[in-house]
C-alpha cells in the first residue's frame, strides 16, 4: 500500500497540487494530466526528490519522512527525459545504483536483454541518443526488490518493439508483487497493461477517472 497523507507542493508561494489523503492498493496506476499540471513533479515528490508538505507511507510502517532510507529502498523512479553526468557510463551508473539498491548481477543481465540494451553502456552518457538514456533510466528504475516503481512517460523516445517488451516487463513484475504508477501521453491500450485505476491531476488536485 501507499499512502499520501496530507500533502502539498509548492514552488516559492506558487500551489502545485495538494492531495488530502489518497490510499492506493498494491496494482498499476496510470496518471494523466495536461502538460504543466503537476504529473511529473507528483512522482518525484513520491519518489522522495522534491521537499514538500505531508507525509507518505509505505505499507504503514515505512515513512519517506520518518525512514526516508528504508522508503527509497522500496520506490524506485525513473524520469521522463533522464539526465546523467555525461562523464560516467552506463555501465558505472548500473553497478553504483546496484549496489545501493541490493540488485543482482544476474537481475541486470535479464533487464539489459528484455530491454535491448547492448555494448553502448561501456560508454559515457554524453553521447548517448534519447532513446539510449531512456533505457539505462528504465533499467536502473527496476534494479533491486521495490514494491513501487514510479515510471515518467516511460515509452517515450521508445522503438515498439522496446514498448512491447517494456509493457511485459511490467505485467511480469506486477504479477510477482510490484506496484506501478506511471504517466502517459501515449494511448496505452489497456489490454498491454491493465490498470487498476486511472487518475487525473487537474486544477490543482488529483481526481480518480476511471477503474
Amino acid at each position: 500500500m501507499l499512502s499520501l497523507k496530507n500533502i502539498s507542493k509548492s514552488y516559492s508561494n506558487h500551489l502545485v497540487f495538494t492531495i488530502p489523503e489518497l490510499e492506493l492498493q498494491g496494482g498499476t496506476y496510470w496518471l494523466k494530466g495536461s502538460n504543466g499540471a503537476g504529473k511529473s513533479t507528483l512522482l518525484k515528490t513520491i519518489a522522495g526528490l522534491l521537499p514538500f508538505k505531508g507525509d507518505i507511507i509505505v505499507n504503514n510502517t515505512v515513512s519517506l519522512k520518518k525512514n526516508p532510507v528504508n522508503y527509497r529502498y522500496l520506490v524506485n523512479h525513473a524520469e521522463a527525459e533522464p539526465q546523467f553526468p555525461a562523464f560516467l557510463t552506463g555501465e558505472e551508473l548500473t553497478r553504483f545504483v546496484c549496489s545501493i539498491k541490493k540488485g543482482a548481477e544476474q537481475q541486470i543481465t535479464e533487464l539489459k536483454e528484455i530491454l535491448g540494451i547492448d555494448n553502448y553502456l561501456n560508454n559515457p552518457t554524453g553521447s548517448y541518443s534519447s532513446g539510449m538514456l531512456k533505457k539505462l533510466s528504465l533499467l536502473l528504475a527496476f534494479i533491486g526488490q521495490p514494491e513501487w516503481i514510479l515510471l515518467d512517460e516511460p515509452l517515450t523516445t521508445l522503438d515498439t518493439a522496446t514498448q512491447e517488451s517494456l509493457c511485459r516487463l511490467i505485467n511480469q513484475k506486477y504479477k510477482s508483487g510490484t506496484s506501478f504508477l506511471l504517466t502517459s501521453h501515449h494511448d496505452i491500450e489497456t489490454s498491454s497493461i491493465p490498470f487498476d485505476a486511472i487518475f487525473l491531476i487537474k486544477d490543482k488536485e488529483l481526481k480518480q477517472i476511471a477503474r
